[in-house]
C-alpha cells in the first residue's frame, strides 16, 4: 500500500509533524530523505532494505559511498547523491557535537581515537587529522582508499582540506590490512614529501601513524629524524 493511503499517523512526514524527528525510527528519516518509492515498494520499504544491506548499523551506513545507494531498485542517481549528502551532512555534525575538538598529547591517544575506524577494512585508507594551534581535531577527513596493499595519496589532495580549514597542523594516519604496523619504503617517502610540502604551506606534520588491526606504528616517535 502507497504511504499516502497509510493512516495520516503511520506517515513518516505527517508524523514527524505532529512529534517531533526524535519520534519516528531511522527507518521512517531515511524514507522522508527517499521521498518516495516505487510501484512495488514504498519509501520506507526501500529505507529498510538499505539498512538492512548495512546491518541496521548507522555507523556503517556513513561509510557507504554513492555507489551502494544507486545498486537499489527504485534509487536512481539523484535519489542516492541526495542520500549520501544527508547521511554525511549527519556525520559531520554527529562528529563535532560529540567530540567537542578532542586534543592529543600522544602517537597512543591518536591510535586509541582513530582505531575503531579502520577495524575490519580491507583496503588501505588515507585519512588526515585537521588540528588547530591548541591541537585540536577540527575535522577528520578521508583523503585516499586504495587496494588491500596499496593507497595512493599526493600532497595536493592532503593540504587541500587543511588550508579550507585553516588547519595549522595536521596527523596523517592509514592502515596496513595485513595485520603488520612495520612502514614500507612508500610509506617513508609519502612521509617525507608531505613533511616537505607542508614546511612550504606553513602547515605541520606531527606525525604520520599506521594503525594495524589493534597496534600501531608512530613514524615521529620510531624515525625522529625524518621530522627534523
Amino acid at each position: 500500500m502507497p504511504i499516502k493511503d497509510w493512516s495520516i499517523d503511520d506517515r513518516p512526514r505527517e508524523k514527524l509533524e505532529s512529534w517531533g524527528s526524535k519520534y519516528l525510527s531511522d527507518a521512517e528519516l531515511l524514507a522522508i530523505i527517499i521521498n518516495n518509492g516505487t510501484r512495488k515498494k514504498s519509501a520506507l520499504d526501500l529505507a529498510k532494505e538499505i539498512l538492512a544491506a548495512a546491518d541496521n548499523d548507522l555507523a556503517k551506513l556513513t561509510k557507504k559511498d554513492f555507489a551502494f545507494y544507486k545498486q537499489f531498485e527504485g534509487i536512481g542517481k539523484a535519489k542516492a547523491i541526495t542520500i549520501a549528502a544527508a547521511i554525511e551532512l549527519g556525520s559531520r555534525f554527529n562528529f563535532k557535537k560529540s567530540t567537542s575538538l578532542p586534543s592529543f598529547r600522544s602517537p597512543e591517544e591518536i591510535a586509541k581515537y582513530i582505531l575503531p575506524d579502520f577495524l575490519g577494512e580491507v583496503k588501505e585508507k588515507f585519512v588526515v587529522l585537521l588540528l588547530n594551534s591548541k591541537l585540536q581535531v577540527i575535522r577528520k577527513v578521508e583523503v585516499s582508499v586504495g587496494s588491500a596493499t596499496k593507497s595512493i595519496v599526493e600532497p595536493l589532495e592532503v593540504f587541500k582540506q587543511a588550508i579550507l580549514e585553516n588547519s595549522t597542523r595536521i596527523v596523517a594516519i592509514h592502515n596496513h590490512p595485513s595485520g603488520d604496523n612495520t612502514p614500507s619504503q612508500q610509506d617513508i617517502n609519502v612521509t617525507s614529501k608531505l613533511i616537505d610540502a607542508g614546511r612550504i604551506l606553513n602547515i605541520e606534520l606531527l606525525d604520520h601513524i599506521i594503525v594495524a588491526n589493534e597496534t600501531y606504528y608512530s613514524l615521529r616517535d620510531n624515525m625522529p629524524d625524518l621530522f627534523i
